[in-house]
């Protein structure tokens, strides 16, 4: 699945181009976040994003579907970016 598999857990990202996740949130140039963890729902070729924004536990859908996020989640490397602290 792209390269969102090498997102690790407790680093933080930020976004370097703007999406909209499965559930209409728009992630603009420069939001920030921690990763935790990925889950995988194959009937659904669903993917949730577990992340810290601003403090809290987020939850961010995509679906790898042609019509929803596949684009995103095939090259997801172009939209996030590993940052230091």
């Amino acid at each position: 699945m792209g390269n969102i598999n090498q997102l690790k857990p407790g680093k933080k990202y930020e976004v370097i181009k703007a999406f909209v996740d499965y559930d209409y949130i728009g992630h603009p140039i420069g939001e920030t976040w921690i990763f935790e963890k990925t889950n995988f729902l194959p009937y659904e070729d669903g993917l949730t994003l577990h992340v810290i924004h601003h403090g809290r536990s987020q939850v961010y859908r995509l679906q790898w579907r042609a019509e929803e996020q596949a684009e995103i989640l095939s090259d997801f490397e172009s939209y996030v970016l590993e940052i230091s602290d």
